[in-house]
């Protein structure tokens, strides 16, 4: 059955839509078995398969799933941008037209003009050459005849429409000068240039930081409000979709496979899928000692697609039927316009079946240090007066020293085993400088380090290098972090080699793969052959291979898939109960260090405001800039979304 008018309960304040579009009852647009495949040298890749939805006017329609669901790829053959050697099927009408078939001369007219795109990376979206305002001026007068003293003069207010300050002066700017949030925002006024009818927003948030997220998705909603416009939000952040979305698409390899509004899809799921995606998400408001429950395995491959459920493999409630037929996206009876593509979905009840966990909770090892309270545990890393300034340099050739940037100001602390001590805070804030200061255990004069009890100031650099064994680091990007040209047993015995293990190498390095869940016939494999999450893992296994007491982690899943991250939290958890192992890690994601942390500085400007432990840090912040970025990280939750109220730090306080 092909899912119609699936519009029926509003998220936002109906105050926010403009002269209430949602009046009508016709889409603006209409996707009807949308399919898209590419070419390859294994064969032909079904990018996107069986599409169907309508977007109705003045609502947003939200489309998630993990990377590779193909949410991209239905946005870009949507606005006629896929490279000629796509094949595009199906039926895409906009207002009565019918896109697919169309040239991309044809196409120039209705982007930009009817329908708008917001692409991730802003600073790819904008010409470097051209000023703010030549962009905008271009993109005003491309679908307008107006003058351009009228144009500049439409630039001007759309810039200060975004939120973009002294908007006529910021007008000669170029994107270079901007910071990545002011860059969405150019980027949201110039698709809003020309009333669209249709605003497509793809990952618009995802390279920003949380509180510049929470303005840009104000600024949306402004961009909506003006316009009138209907929006397609393709996101992969739950949190994301509570709080903008009205109704919900569930992508899975290529397919849909739940379609509902936003209250239906969170509150009464009916596919295990979107159940699974909504387990893994970690919650910034609520503490909880439950592991989240990661999705198992990895989506199929859209080379020659067998005739079954794409999930069966992953799913946790899988029937043999499951594995002979592919499920049709159906209506359901619960609520009118939702569809889910599973046979078991009249089974499922909240998330449940019979009653019954649908995913099992993980099993986490018990702390083998027992209930000894942190404070009365051995000290592994302690911290004082860290300090680390860089020079500001200016001048390409006769060059100058202008300035000291102060990256890192005094900041102290200690980490005592078995207990994982989280850093947060925005980009610049000198998170990661301050790991690095420590893994360098070659602390300025003045600030000191100790490892183990023992002081890293003045080692020999042999000393340094045995010392090293304690502490260890995982890296942000597990790919770069990998040589790709080594074997995972290569990777993970080079540190053992480097420091001179005297027992079995081979030995070692299965019984790491195994701690962190690879299997061990991997071994001889390549990093290239595995996924995020599993590159992830043997950086992990590489960081343990010489019995540190310390791992360091740099925003160890912020590139990962929401459900791929739960595994490696988890993971991180279960290790640092099982070894005992110190934990010191990096992040800008709050609802992440909420539920792995027990204690937490949030670091502004190269120092600490807040520091605590984590559950007294959450529940009552002290800090302005602490309450700010709580507010600003989005909830799973469209009811408590509705709800909340953001805060603008405002720099005036001390540290609490």
């Amino acid at each position: 059955m092909t899912p119609q008018n699936t519009a029926h309960t509003a998220n936002a304040d109906p105050a926010s839509r403009a002269t209430d579009p949602t009046a009508s009852t016709e889409p603006v647009l209409s996707v009807r078995n949308l399919t898209v495949t590419f070419p390859s040298e294994a064969g032909s890749v079904h990018a996107v398969r069986g599409v169907d939805f309508d977007l109705m006017p003045g609502r947003t329609l939200a489309i998630v799933g993990e990377s590779g669901s193909g949410k991209s790829v239905t946005s870009l053959a949507v606005m006629g941008l896929l490279p000629d050697y796509a094949k595009v099927e199906g039926s895409v009408v906009y207002a009565g037209t019918e896109l697919i078939g169309k040239s991309d001369k044809e196409m120039s007219k209705i982007r930009g003009k009817d329908i708008a795109m917001i692409f991730q990376d802003p600073l790819s979206s904008l010409t470097p050459v051209f000023s703010i305002g030549d962009q905008l001026i271009e993109a005003i007068q491309t679908h307008r005849d107006v003058s351009k003293k009228e144009a500049e003069k439409e630039a001007v207010r759309l810039l200060e429409l975004v939120g973009i300050p002294e908007a006529d002066k910021r007008v000669k700017s170029f994107p270079h000068e901007f910071s990545g949030g002011m860059r969405q925002r150019v980027v949201i006024a110039i698709a809003m240039a020309n009333n669209p009818r249709v605003i497509i927003a793809d990952e618009p948030t995802t390279a920003l930081d949380v509180t510049i997220q929470a303005q840009i998705l104000e600024v949306l909603k402004v961009a909506q409000r003006e316009t009138g416009a209907a929006v397609i939000m393709i996101t992969h952040d739950m949190g994301v979709v509570a709080g903008t979305a009205d109704d919900v698409l569930v992508m899975y390899a290529g397919r849909p496979v739940e379609l509902g509004d936003v209250d239906t899809i969170f509150n009464n799921p009916k596919m295990p899928y979107t159940v699974g995606l909504l387990g893994s998400t970690p919650r910034v408001d609520k503490a909880t000692d439950e592991p989240l429950t990661p999705i198992v395995g990895t989506p199929p491959q859209l080379i020659d697609v067998a005739a079954e459920c794409p999930f069966a493999d992953r799913c946790p409630v899988v029937k043999d039927e499951c594995q002979t037929l592919e499920p049709e996206l159906r209506a359901l009876d619960d609520v009118p316009g939702h569809f889910a593509s599973c046979l078991r979905s009249d089974e499922i009840k909240d998330g449940t079946i019979g009653g019954e966990r649908m995913y099992p909770l993980p099993k986490i090892s018990a702390d083998t240090l027992g209930d000894t309270p942190y404070e009365q545990r051995p000290v592994t890393l302690e911290v004082k007066n860290l300090v680390k300034d860089f020079p500001l340099i200016k001048g390409a050739i006769l060059k100058r020293r202008v300035g000291t940037v102060h990256a890192v100001k005094n900041v102290s602390f200690d980490v005592h085993q078995g207990e994982c001590f989280a850093i947060v805070g925005e980009s610049g804030s000198g998170k990661t400088t301050t790991l690095l200061e420590i893994m360098n255990l070659n602390p300025p004069e003045g600030s000191t380090i100790v490892v183990n009890g023992t002081t890293t100031s003045g080692l020999s650099a042999s000393a340094r290098r045995k010392l090293r064994k304690d502490i260890q680091i995982v890296f942000q990007d597990p790919m770069s972090s990998l040589n790709p040209r080594m074997t995972i047993r290569e990777i993970i015995a080079e540190p053992l080699e480097s420091l001179g293990y005297e027992g079995d190498v081979g030995q070692r390095v299965a019984e790491l793969m195994q701690l962190v869940g690879l299997e061990s016939h991997q071994v001889d494999r390549f990093p290239g052959h595995f996924s995020g999450g599993q590159r992830q893992r043997i950086g992990l296994a590489r960081a343990l291979a010489t019995n540190p007491s310390i791992v360091v982690l740099d925003e160890p899943v912020s590139a990962l898939d929401v459900s791929i991250q739960a595994g490696i939290i988890n993971l991180l958890h279960d290790l640092k109960n099982r070894l005992g192992i110190s934990l010191v890690f990096v992040a800008h994601d709050l609802s992440v260090v909420r539920h792995l942390s027990d204690k937490v500085a949030v670091m502004y400007k190269g120092d600490f405001v807040e520091y605590g432990p984590t559950d007294e840090v959450f529940d009552n912040p002290q800090h302005a800039y602490t309450r700010a970025l709580l507010s600003a990280i989005p909830v799973p939750d469209p009811a408590v979304e509705r709800d909340r109220v953001r805060e603008i730090y405002q720099p005036t306080e001390t540290p609490a």
